[in-house]
């Protein structure tokens, strides 16, 4: 009886390997509307399920990561979640797997967390929310290969009420939680999420952890700057994860949709790969 080989731990090494393998920091989120789904796939019995497996086998050797994110699968209710742990599922070796959760709790509860997303669902990182402090991040810390991807500065204009306040040192809040988060952890098994819209705090984040890999989503769609992050941003490792959604997902309604989900994924990685700098170590 044959066995399936376990999948490779993706480690920072692994990440970078695999960036500069593949010259592309593109990372595909999977934030699936099923009324934007193609018409033609709509009437299958599992239509997320089948149109996350035409868009992985269409793209899978033009990204790095996939992000599935929570909320469109638990809006579906319990069937929902069974087309979650499918599409985590089916994203092959090799290839990040990122639970978009934005989870952030403490004690048994973090603990549940850490349990559901690295031992049930399998997956390699999860977005959590710091504001409760330590113990909202420890349960996911020292895996290897697993990641805790903490929410630092985001692009909503919500992000204005709190994170870009300047505490009585000078510095905006996000920079306290982050400068504390990422102390838990490593460069090892911590990320931090930076939106695009806001390339030139990447710059300066960048400059004080030139380490950390930074998961960026607001590219394409959101109207996030690809040349100003990949500038500010790759540092001397390249450790961008570059998120885009629906300008890849939803690049066609017809039947032709997975032919133009990878033209628009294999553009993107090619204006990466013209922008990166740096190599792995």
């Amino acid at each position: 009886m044959s066995t399936i080989p376990p999948r490779p731990l993706m480690t920072r090494s692994a990440l970078l390997n695999q960036i500069q393998e593949r010259q592309t920091m593109l990372c595909i989120g999977l934030d699936t509307d099923p009324h934007l789904i193609p018409a033609c796939l709509r009437h299958d019995a599992h239509p997320v399920r089948s149109f996350h497996k035409a868009i992985i086998e269409a793209t899978s050797d033009c990204c790095i990561a996939y992000k599935p994110n929570l909320a469109f699968f638990e809006a579906m209710g319990p069937a929902g979640m069974e087309d979650f742990a499918e599409t985590v599922a089916m994203i092959p070796p090799g290839i990040l797997r990122i639970a978009d959760a934005k989870r952030g709790d403490i004690g048994n509860t973090a603990a549940r967390y850490a349990e559901a997303f690295w031992e049930r669902y399998d997956a390699d990182a999860v977005t959590l929310h710091a504001y409760m402090g330590r113990d909202s991040v420890e349960p996911f810390l020292g895996r290897p290969g697993k990641w805790a991807v903490v929410l630092g500065l985001t692009s909503n204009a919500g992000a204005a009420d709190f994170q870009t306040k300047i505490a009585a040192d000078g510095l905006p809040y996000y920079r306290h939680l982050l400068d504390a988060a990422l102390a838990w952890g490593t460069a090892e098994d911590t990320m931090l999420v930076v939106g695009a819209t806001r390339p030139e705090e990447l710059g300066d984040l960048r400059k004080a952890y030139p380490e950390h890999f930074f998961l960026v989503p607001g590219i394409g769609a959101q109207g996030g700057d690809l040349e100003a992050v990949c500038r500010l941003g790759c540092g001397e490792y390249n450790n961008l994860i570059i998120n885009a959604s629906r300008s890849i997902l939803y690049a066609s309604s017809g039947l032709d949709f997975a032919e133009k989900a990878r033209a628009a994924a294999m553009d993107l990685s090619k204006k990466m790969a013209d922008l990166m700098t740096g190599r792995p170590s």
